[in-house]
């Protein structure tokens, strides 16, 4: 594409700004809160409207059978895709449309979308609807100015990547609509800063583990098993041998912030004995040495390491105290795993946004690696696809914070990347 092609699409996408705060305060405003999967549908049938306007082939997908769908929380999914006029390769913006509770603090109504200066108020402007918008501004400009371009332009709506994407991006991938042949790009504008190309992330191991006592009367603990201080005593050993082993653990990664450049791992909670009382009981609890005792852990794994590895290192834990400690019994249960994933910086997708970026914003891109995973899991591990990254507007430590925002210039830099990009994939290549 010319550089006053370019110029042009710039422009366009500038003297859309109107539209894409509209845009994006509409969709703001259909409240697609994860749990429990609200409005997914709402969301999914306005996004068709105006993708089917565009000239776009829409297509709705419920994730049926996959966590959390039912009759009353369909998991929802939009695909649209836009052909040009002779063939080419396929350039995919996939963002997920649900959203995090919105939780206290706020000083604007999260669903309003309140425009003060710059900044666009609201749950899910970051995180990601704003990207969502902005790649929707990128494709119809792109389209508008650009009908005899080569290939084909899909975005995506999907659901649950909040709660691990499989009612979206995995069941998608798995029928198929990410496979090599029909996608060849893949663009997850997740808010990772707009001078960022977001390479993967991070590997998980979720697991669940439970030590097991003997019940007994709280006034006679001897004749029983507190299975409580069973887990006290994993933890400390946890405190002793593994997390001390962990700071060690160093990857080549560009993982941000600094911290998650070592291996982590989080204690997300510990429950043991009875369960706790309903908000209206203020009786007191039967006096009882707990039998069972749960602990839920989040490890965040490196490039370096095997899942193999880490599991073990768990094992070993768990084994130290057996050996020491009497009456000592466990189970382990594998609750969530997800393997390392990084395109490399000579994949096509990341090239193209390169240069794009190095245009617009006059700066070498900065490559990261997220500490936490997204959609690009499933796109990698079960589509197959390598050729994917992260690109969006949007700061990443507002996701999920109350008075969430985003800068609507961030938008607008972002669109233009975006638009570029397809001009570097779809019409020069």
């Amino acid at each position: 594409m010319s550089e006053n092609n370019l110029d042009s699409l710039y422009t366009c996408i500038d003297a859309s700004r109107d539209d894409l705060i509209n845009l994006t305060r509409e969709l703001v405003a259909i409240p697609t809160l994860n749990p429990p999967g609200d409005c997914y549908l709402e969301i999914c049938e306005y996004l068709q409207r105006r993708l089917a306007a565009s000239g776009f082939e829409t297509k709705l997908v419920r994730g049926e059978g996959t966590p959390g769908d039912s009759d009353k929380y369909p998991r929802w999914n939009l695909l649209a895709r836009h052909s040009g006029s002779r063939k080419g390769e396929c350039v995919h913006f996939n963002s997920h449309h649900d959203v995090v509770d919105v939780g206290a603090g706020w000083s604007t109504d999260p669903f309003a979308g309140e425009l003060v200066g710059d900044r666009l108020f609201g749950r899910g402007t970051c995180d990601m609807k704003g990207g969502l918008a902005a790649s929707i501004i990128a494709a119809e400009n792109f389209i508008r100015l650009n009908p005899g371009y080569a290939g084909h332009i899909e975005i995506s709506a999907t659901a649950d990547e909040e709660s691990g994407g499989f009612g979206g991006v995995a069941y998608l991938a798995h029928k198929g609509y990410f496979s090599p042949d029909r996608v060849q790009h893949v663009i997850i504008p997740e808010p990772l800063n707009k001078d960022r190309i977001c390479l993967g992330h991070r590997g998980v191991w979720w697991a669940e583990i439970e030590t097991h006592g003997h019940i007994a009367h709280g006034s006679m603990p001897f004749l029983g098993d507190c299975a409580v201080r069973h887990m006290n005593a994993v933890i400390a050993e946890m405190e002793r041998s593994l997390f001390p082993a962990l700071q060690l653990k160093r990857t080549d990664m560009p993982v941000v912030p600094e911290g998650a450049k070592q291996s982590t791992l989080n204690i997300n909670s510990v429950h043991g004995g009875q369960q706790e009382a309903a908000a209206d009981y203020n009786g007191l609890p039967s006096p009882v040495v707990p039998d069972s005792c749960r602990m839920m852990i989040d490890r965040r794994y490196l490039m370096e390491e095997s899942l193999q590895e880490v599991k073990q290192e768990m094992l070993d834990v768990l084994e130290t105290v057996k050996s020491n400690r009497q009456n000592f019994n466990y189970d382990i249960r594998d609750v969530h795993e997800v393997l390392p994933t990084m395109a490399e910086q000579t994949a096509p997708v990341v090239q193209a946004v390169s240069t794009a970026i190095e245009d617009i914003l006059g700066k070498q891109p900065e490559y990261v690696v997220s500490p936490g995973t997204y959609d690009q899991k499933h796109i990698d591990r079960i589509g197959q696809l390598k050729n994917c990254i992260a690109y969006g507007p949007g700061i990443l430590d507002l996701a999920h914070q109350p008075d969430e925002y985003v800068n609507v210039s961030d938008m607008l830099d972002s669109a233009k990347v975006m638009g570029h990009t397809l001009s570097n994939l779809l019409v020069t290549r």
